[in-house]
């Protein structure tokens, strides 16, 4: 009897840790094939990435090879792109790979499976904004996080050679589109990019040479979270020299900035774009499945699609309905707990036993301003409502959730050295990566 085949196509925080913990339990002993798709070679956490975008995370060092933890767990790595899928079949399609001269490597093929899980996160929604595809970074992936980075060290070094730019009181401006966390997250590493940039020999970059603007549109930033959190991230900044625009919207984006609907030209030397997610286009109505407006598949609280049972799929990519209304927010909590929902289920399935419901649990939110502040929100069976946190204590806490999710793929031992080693980096390695 042959194997079961069981194709996770994303490896982001949700379908890494289930790859991780279906080849721990499946693949080990041979009950299933496992087979991880990703179009990169290597992981790293998605909020992560403001950090490898400012310099202050190297992930040269930080990322994790797909390859080698697939040997370390029992499954299966595929380097490359969905671009079909044949549900009658059975069958999904990766897209053929080449070189930077456009020779074949490998060339379009087909992979089998019995269950598939659809992982593939989000990417940014510009909502079809003018210039925004030309003109803006998104910070998506990895490879737009080293294109910000090396935009913003042209930029400093520039400024810090034009003798003139001090006397003429010229600035570098950066502008950053959504409130969110990823652009508040970004306004704060920036400032402390600056101040690490100074003390290594940059002098004429100064924190007062740092022009940021935070624009979003709605009526205050991290509108997620409760309105004492926002306001208090909000004064944060400001008092960072960062311009916070709220009730703002973007219009359109040229060479030289954004243009708001109300008249304004924000001048900017760099933008990022953080304004809104979608699942990627391709997945719009994929093989007859049911898509929503961002292109989200739709989904029952077993997880299973709404078409067809054999198809999985969780995280930023799926639209989850909630008993208590709305539906499951994309954030990484909610990718690691149907993560393990979804591993469950999948487990029932092939031993046909009943599927459980998922049911979103809101741990609270944190939101790292670099070394200046870390405020959020906790939530917990111990206690009523949420409660509000800031410091060294949210700073821990913040930290903690990226070693959760680094204890679900390596285990204790394992986090517990490379936490050891992370320490060790921070006294021998620069405290910013200049290169």
């Amino acid at each position: 009897m042959s194997l079961k085949k069981i194709v996770i196509v994303g490896g982001g925080a949700g379908g890494l840790e289930l790859a991780t913990k279906l080849g721990n339990k499946l693949g080990r002993s041979k009950k299933a094939e496992i087979t991880l798709v990703d179009r990169n070679n290597s992981h790293l956490w998605k909020p992560l990435l403001h950090e490898v975008a400012t310099g202050s995370l190297d992930d040269g060092v930080d990322a994790l090879s797909y390859l080698a933890h697939g040997y370390n767990h029992h499954f299966n790595f595929q380097l490359g792109s969905l671009t079909g899928l044949d549900r009658e079949q059975k069958t999904i399609t990766l897209a053929a790979i080449y070189d930077e001269e456009q020779e074949l490597l490998v060339p379009e093929r087909t992979l089998d499976y019995d269950i598939l899980v659809m992982a593939l996160g989000s990417k940014s929604n510009d909502f079809g904004t003018p210039g925004i595809k030309e003109n803006c970074i998104f910070l998506d992936s990895p490879q737009q996080a080293h294109r910000f980075h090396n935009e913003m060290l042209n930029l400093f070094l520039k400024y810090s050679a034009d003798n003139n730019a001090q006397e003429e009181n010229r600035k570098v401006n950066i502008a950053i589109v959504g409130g969110g966390a990823t652009g508040v997250e970004l306004s704060a590493e920036l400032h402390n990019a600056v101040r690490q940039l100074n003390s290594y020999g940059l002098k004429k970059l100064a924190p007062s040479a740092l022009n940021i603007t935070l624009v979003e549109a709605g009526e205050r930033i991290l509108p997620a979270l409760p309105v004492r959190i926002s306001s208090a991230a909000h004064q944060e900044l400001t008092k960072l020299g960062v311009r916070v625009m709220t009730k703002t919207m973007v219009t359109s984006a040229d060479e030289g900035g954004l243009n708001t609907k109300d008249g304004e030209h924000i001048d900017a030397d760099l933008m990022v774009w953080a304004a809104g997610i979608k699942a990627p286009d391709f997945m719009k109505e994929i093989a007859g499945l049911e898509t929503n407006r961002i292109n989200q598949l739709v989904v029952k609280p077993t997880l299973q699609t709404t078409v067809d049972e054999s198809i999985f799929a969780i995280g930023d990519c799926s639209s989850c309905p909630r008993k208590e209304g709305g539906f499951v927010p994309p954030r990484a909590q909610s990718a690691h707990q149907m993560a393990s929902r979804c591993y469950g289920n999948i487990l029932a399935m092939l031993k046909d036993k009943p599927l459980k419901d998922y049911v979103f649990t809101d741990h609270g939110s944190l939101v790292s301003l670099s070394k200046f502040s870390t405020v959020g929100s906790l939530m917990g069976n111990l206690m009523k409502g949420d409660m509000m946190i800031e410091g060294r204590i949210a700073r821990i806490v913040y930290i903690s959730l990226y070693r959760m999710h680094q204890i679900a793929l390596h285990g204790y031992i394992k986090t517990g050295l490379m936490m050891l080693v992370g320490s060790i980096n921070r006294v021998i390695r620069p405290k910013l990566k200049l290169h």
